[in-house]
């Protein structure tokens, strides 16, 4: 360089900077990174701290698409495994098709947990068409609505379906459903449920109800639905056509035509005084009033009865479904009462009616009749009486003052707890208070130890009106039965209880009295009958002289048999062996129908002149006496008992098991002890 240019050339002094400055700005620069590299260090040891720490906690979902998993707090996923801090979590999972879960889970201190989730499908959209519409479709038995149905959401998996329409046959089938809001349809088509059926008539335009339901006139050819349908044809003055029709589905069917008959004619019977018994052509068919349904355009016999009145016949012809009535007064059928009343200007009243003072002889129909005498400052009397065709009756009325009346106070009837109604007998009032019992030798069939005896009854004793019933005994022993004779029961409730020893009727009685706080009648010791006490007014059976003068006395006539003195007998009076009964009794009575083959319900034929039923027939009956044969000649007998004690004892009256004229007779006299098919029994008791 030449020293021109070096003169040139200036200087420049260097930058200086102190030492100190210059260490200043390096630490400053280097603080950030130290800062840097603990948090670094820090969040290493942290996570090493975490990672060591951690457990893992397998979550495995059981679902058709992808399923999204959220965990509340801090959580490291590693596919389907997460780590975790042990402690409480709270997870929500939800899947395209599925409802949201959202559960809480506890991760313990094991290094490994496995948690299974199953999420609820949701329903699928089911849409179900068929020909034809408006059929009701039911999914595991509920209506879900009537085709067509249009997305209806249904749970997924296996569903009973049920497709039903009332002229279709049903549709029953497994219905798989996807679920997951997915759409799935169905298509069916109804098979008819019925099938054509042609209906012709002669004559035609009849009125055809199918189940009762009108449908047509014939000749028509009607769609039936399956199984079996009541077919009726109607027609003005025919008869009604009715028949059960089997219908299969899809088989048609062309009835053979239908000839209707003439219609019934109807006749509405009645009778003055109603109740008569009705008979078409021998056949019972009820009391009047009734209408009658009968053949049009024949003649039919016409039979009226009914007690106390003559029987009506007549021919009668009806017209084809008309209507008609007849009207029949009944011709009373009369016996006669002479009535001797004292005081002689007492009054009579019959069945409430004033028939004058005094003295009376009557004629009164054929029926129970009650009869009154009535007057001033005396007790009134009141008596039944059934007047009888040519059997003139005498009845004697002494009235006594209200005084003597007071004393001799008994009501005329009592009903026991049981219900049995028993009937007030004061033979000295009666004026047939003396009698003879037993039968002359002369009288055809008498036996011999029907010995004539005179008795007398001075106290007066009710007597049951009826026998004894099945109900009423086993009200007493329980388990009573009467039995049975080759079918035929004797054992329902209102028949005569049968079957009964002495001793069993005699306990009965002391049973009743005991159950009504009465003094019992008769000595028992260990449930055997030992005696009897003649001053007890406990219930008891009747004695062999009471039931004799109950069954006999008529008014001044003395019966022979209950209907009166001739064999056999002309009217129906009493159950005794009939025709309908031969095969069982053997000997009968020829011509004789009394409606039953075994023992009648006890009442069902007509009370006696003393409102006594069947004492002449049903049942024979226990009395109260011990049996023997009476010697002849015997002296007067006051209200006899009989003895104490012994082996057999009286039977009195006819059963529904007998016809020979001895039987039938009100003197036959029966023994026995044990129980039999055909005894029975009543109660009596005294009234003083």
């Amino acid at each position: 360089m030449s020293d021109s240019q070096e003169s040139q050339a200036t200087i420049q002094p260097s930058e200086f900077t102190p030492l100190q400055t210059e260490q200043r700005r390096s630490a400053q620069q280097k603080k950030p990174q130290r800062i840097m590299i603990w948090v670094s260090l820090a969040v290493f040891i942290a996570a090493m701290a975490f990672l060591f720490s951690a457990r893992s906690l397998q979550i495995v979902v059981e679902a058709e698409a992808p399923a999204d998993i959220d965990i509340d707090g801090l959580a490291l996923p590693f596919g389907d495994r997460y780590l975790l801090q042990p402690g409480d979590y709270h997870l929500t999972v939800t899947a395209e098709g599925y409802e949201p879960l959202s559960m809480d889970t506890t991760v313990d201190e094991r290094d490994s947990q496995i948690l299974e989730i199953t999420l609820q499908a949701l329903p699928g959209l089911i849409s179900i068409s068929t020909v034809p519409p408006g059929a009701d479709v039911r999914i595991d038995g509920e209506s879900v609505g009537r085709t067509p149905i249009t997305d209806v959401p249904v749970g997924s998996g296996e569903r009973a379906l049920e497709v039903v329409e009332e002229r279709h046959q049903a549709v029953r089938q497994t219905l798989a459903v996807t679920g997951r809001e997915v759409r799935q349809q169905l298509h069916i088509e109804l098979v008819p449920a019925w099938a054509e059926v042609s209906f012709s008539s002669v004559p035609e335009g009849a009125r055809v109800l199918v189940d009762g339901e009108e449908r047509g006139t014939t000749p028509t050819t009607l769609e039936l639905l399956e199984g079996e349908r009541s077919v009726e044809l109607y027609l003005p003055s025919y008869s009604a056509w009715t028949q059960a029709l089997m219908i299969v589905a899809g088989e048609p069917r062309v009835l053979p035509t239908v000839e209707l008959e003439p219609a019934e004619g109807v006749l509405a019977l009645e009778s003055q005084p109603s109740g008569a018994n009705v008979t078409i052509n021998g056949e019972f068919l009820g009391r009047t009033p009734i209408n009658l349904e009968l053949e049009p355009g024949v003649e039919h016999r016409l039979n009226l009865s009914k007690p106390g009145f003559q029987r009506f016949r007549d021919t009668l012809t009806v017209s084809a479904a008309g209507n008609s009535t007849k009207r029949v007064a009944l011709v009373p059928q009369l016996g006669e009462i002479s009535f001797r009343v004292s005081p002689e200007d007492a009054q009579l009243y019959v069945n409430g009616q004033l028939r004058g003072a005094g003295d009376q002889t009557l004629s009164l129909p054929t029926v129970e009749q009650t009869f009154e005498a009535r007057l001033d400052g005396y007790a009134t009397v009141k008596r039944r009486i059934t007047p009888r065709v040519g059997l003139p009756q005498r009845v004697d009325i002494t009235l006594l003052t209200q005084e003597a009346a007071r004393r001799a106070a008994a009501p005329d009837e009592i009903i026991t707890s049981l219900g049995q109604t028993l009937l007030l007998f004061a033979p000295e009032s009666s004026g047939q208070a003396s009698f003879t019992m037993g039968a002359s030798r002369r009288e055809p069939g008498r036996r011999t130890n029907e010995v004539l005896r005179e008795a007398r009854l001075e106290r007066m004793f009710y007597l049951q009106t009826h026998e004894v019933t099945n109900a009423q005994f086993r009200q007493f022993q329980g388990a009573h039965n009467s039995g049975q004779i080759q079918g035929k029961t004797l054992n329902r409730d209102h028949q005569p209880a049968v079957q009964v020893s002495w001793q069993q009727a005699a306990s009965f009685c002391n049973w009743l009295s005991s159950k009504e706080g009465l003094t019992p009648f008769y000595a028992e010791k260990d449930g055997i009958i030992t005696g009897f006490n003649p001053k007890s007014k406990g219930y008891r059976l009747p004695t062999e002289a009471e039931w004799a003068w109950a069954a006999r006395v008529a008014g001044d006539a003395w019966l022979k048999f209950p209907w009166g003195d001739d064999f056999p007998p002309r009217i129906t009076s009493e159950n005794y062996a009939d025709d309908a009964s031969a095969f069982l009794t053997g000997r009968v009575l020829n011509g004789y129908s009394d409606g039953y083959i075994v023992s009648a319900p006890t009442g069902s034929f007509g009370a006696n002149s003393n409102g006594l039923y069947d004492m002449g027939g049903n049942v024979a009956e226990w009395v109260n006496d011990i049996y023997t044969v009476p010697p002849d000649n015997t002296n007067l007998k006051i209200d006899p008992l009989g003895g104490q004690q012994g082996d057999n004892y009286v039977i009195r009256g006819a059963s529904w098991t007998q016809a020979r004229i001895h039987q039938l007779r009100l003197s036959h006299r029966d023994y026995g002890q044990a129980g039999r098919n055909d005894v029975g029994f009543r109660i009596a008791r005294y009234a003083e």
